[in-house]
């Protein structure tokens, strides 16, 4: 598989004074779904909005190292620029505009020139993979569930028919089973779209399910990445964060102190 994206030792601080991240590099080849896990704080959602250049509205800059899309340099380019390129980012915590219909909002992703038919069709697509959301069409989105809210700005990314989607906690704050349908729609779209997706995401479990790789991040670095069938099978993974000790039984978060840091292990 091709290297679609490539993240290079980048830095950020914010305001000029706080280093958030320090040296990371992650790579998203053609077709696949990386997962970005770690707890809170380590970096994750940094490391997204310095891949989609929403850190100036935050005071954050890009220090050092360097991001490529598709061979092109791209960490010093405009929001809209890396959105017109088809890095599209679906924001954590369901960023809708809650006074329009679900349709309006769908719209709003469309980043296309080609007029209403390929609207259209775009919106058929999206509503042939979230059925629930032609139903809904017309709902004003400040009413939806967290759910159909979720689904909702998955399909308004989707719309603009992105090459590479960025997902931020996209299971944050749903009950088990719409996560379970969430994460089961995300592969879907990997599958049927083609779309490369790093999956930002605390359900440890959940992401390495339908992930093919991952990275795991911790005070702003990476200190382990491998295929996502082998860091299912890792004890430190399993320990640190699914809570699980060699034997199968749960521990407490608390009682897990750190876990080994295993560089680029591939074996």
């Amino acid at each position: 598989m091709i290297s679609i994206l490539s993240v290079n030792q980048i830095e950020v601080s914010y305001h000029k004074v706080i280093q958030v991240l320090k040296g990371v590099s992650i790579e998203v080849r053609e077709g696949q779904i990386v997962a970005l896990l770690g707890a809170n704080g380590a970096g994750k959602t940094t490391t997204l909005k310095a891949i989609s250049c929403l850190l100036r509205a935050e005071a954050g800059d890009i220090t050092g190292g360097d991001i490529t899309f598709m061979g092109k340099r791209i960490d010093r380019s405009m929001p809209h620029y890396i959105a017109k390129t088809g890095i599209i980012q679906v924001l954590e915590g369901r960023r809708v505009f809650p006074h329009f219909t679900v349709e309006e909002n769908l719209r709003a992703g469309y980043l296309g020139s080609s007029g209403e038919s390929d609207i259209r069709e775009k919106l058929e697509t999206v509503y042939s993979i979230f059925p629930r959301l032609p139903e809904l069409k017309h709902r004003v989105c400040g009413f939806l569930s967290g759910g159909e809210q979720q689904m909702m700005v998955i399909g308004r990314a989707l719309i603009s028919n992105p090459k590479v989607m960025l997902l931020d906690e996209p299971s944050l704050g749903l009950a088990p089973i719409l996560i379970a349908k969430i994460f089961e729609i995300i592969k879907r779209i990997n599958d049927e779209q083609k779309t490369s997706i790093l999956l930002v995401e605390q359900n440890a479990l959940a992401a390495l399910e339908i992930a093919d790789y991952a990275y795991v991040m911790e005070n702003g670095r990476i200190v382990m990445d491998g295929p996502a069938e082998k860091l299912q099978e890792n004890e430190d993974i399993k320990e640190f964060y699914l809570g699980l000790s060699s034997v199968g039984s749960r521990k407490s978060y608390k009682e897990v102190k750190h876990y080994k840091r295993r560089k680029r292990w591939l074996s």
